[in-house]
């Protein structure tokens, strides 16, 4: 697979809580060097990260993160000022509480508000895959594709482990059709990135394939 196809499908990702300015201003150089799908970033940065890039990449920013039980009200308010400081894409984590108790209705009206709120910009679901039994993935599947979401994603990476081929492959098999498939955490190489995108993964959340791309130690994210 050529590695261009392979950056399309990127955000890449820079999410740890000691980034500066400098370290935002690097990936996303390297993210339009490399044209990759978007930069994702931490949204105290947004604003600034846009007014650097302009229209020359799309800036991902993530909501209720990385443990997702923020009130809906807060998630929102989280998402309309990303979306009001330039952001066109929102990775927004569940409340995984909500989903141990069964409550899938709550999950639902959560991922509802938060795609009414960014109306025509990308909404990306992350269900934290390493914490969840197979039964609750695939309910996650149903849930994400009955709210209207424009992904579900995999992992946060700030958990015990990201994506894996199986979590995809299950999707792949219980995701609506309108529903696209985001593998995130852990993509320590272009061999695994290629085999995520083979089995149906539309975006790949990752720091180590530029890193990889540039001769770095492919360390992180």
């Amino acid at each position: 697979m050529d590695k261009k196809v392979i950056f399309e499908k990127v955000d890449h990702t820079l999410l740890t809580q000691t980034a500066t300015w400098a370290d935002i201003k690097q990936i996303c150089d390297d993210a339009i060097a490399y044209q990759t799908a978007s930069v994702c970033i931490p949204p105290s940065f947004v604003k600034r990260a846009k007014e650097y890039v302009g229209d020359k990449m799309a800036v991902c920013t993530v909501i209720g993160f990385p443990n997702g039980y923020n009130t809906t009200a807060v998630k929102e308010f989280e998402t309309k000022d990303a979306i009001a400081n330039g952001a066109s894409e929102i990775d927004m984590v569940i409340n995984l509480g909500d989903l141990k108790d069964g409550n899938y209705d709550a999950i639902e009206a959560e991922i509802k508000t938060l795609k009414a709120a960014c109306g025509d910009k990308i909404l990306k679901v992350i269900i934290e895959t390493c914490l969840l039994t197979e039964e609750e993935k695939i309910k996650m599947c149903e849930v994400v594709t009955s709210a209207g979401a424009d992904y579900i994603k995999t992992s946060t990476g700030f958990s015990t482990s990201g994506a894996t081929f199986e979590d995809i492959a299950l999707f792949a098999k219980h995701i609506g059709e309108n529903v696209k498939m985001k593998a995130a955490g852990g993509i320590s190489s272009f061999a695994d990135a290629e085999k995520f995108i083979e089995l149906g993964a539309d975006r790949l959340g990752t720091s180590r394939i530029v890193k990889l791309a540039k001769n770095e130690q492919a360390t992180g994210y």
